[in-house]
């Protein structure tokens, strides 16, 4: 044996071992009603937090339900504004046509000028921007070209515009059709 190895005395077989008192033995009589207590506690806990979250996930579907008819009636209704706005040119119009015959060419040509300019009115507050890109350098972004044409302008420039484009916000509504000048050979 090694040093720090004790030897033992070797227990008598007349001694009998104690039983260890039991955990009724060692708590007084009322720990049981104490964890009983405090088992009832912690149920009511239990339930309330159970509550609490099937209240919350309630609230968060009643909010996601709310967002997603947001987003369903922003879709539906985004051109409202817009369509209320065009009605007034659809009203002027109507009117020019309603005018008949005693309506002269210059009278007829001054309504339309107004119409245009109510047209244009209400395209520019809704942010509609036309491209007419006369002389500028051709853009494939902005541009369509439809041919190349030889002339005195510098090579990949808009020659001519046979239709203007549009531009809502950023995003391109129609591209202007163009003819661009090729470069010399």
């Amino acid at each position: 044996m090694s040093e720090n190895q004790q030897e033992l005395p070797a227990a008598s077989t007349t001694e009998q071992a104690q039983p260890e008192p039991s955990i009724q033995d060692q708590q007084p009589e009322a720990a049981p009603a104490s964890l009983e207590e405090r088992l009832r506690q912690a149920e009511l806990e239990a339930a309330e937090h159970h509550d609490a979250w099937l209240r919350a996930k309630a609230e968060a579907e009643n909010a996601r339900r709310r967002a997603q008819d947001d987003v369903d009636k922003a879709r539906k209704y985004a051109l409202d504004k817009f369509a209320g706005e065009l009605l007034a040119v659809k009203d002027s119009l109507e009117a020019a046509l309603a005018a008949g015959e005693q309506t002269t060419v210059e009278s007829l040509r001054s309504g339309v000028e107004l119409t245009l300019k109510q047209l244009s009115s209400v395209l520019e507050k809704n942010h509609v921007r036309e491209v007419h890109p006369l002389g500028e350098k051709f853009d494939p972004h902005l541009h369509q070209a439809i041919a190349m044409v030889e002339g005195d302008g510098e090579a990949n420039t808009v020659a001519s515009v046979l239709q203007k484009g549009y531009l809502l916000h950023d995003r391109v509504l129609r591209p202007a059709l163009v003819t661009v000048f090729q470069g010399k050979a």
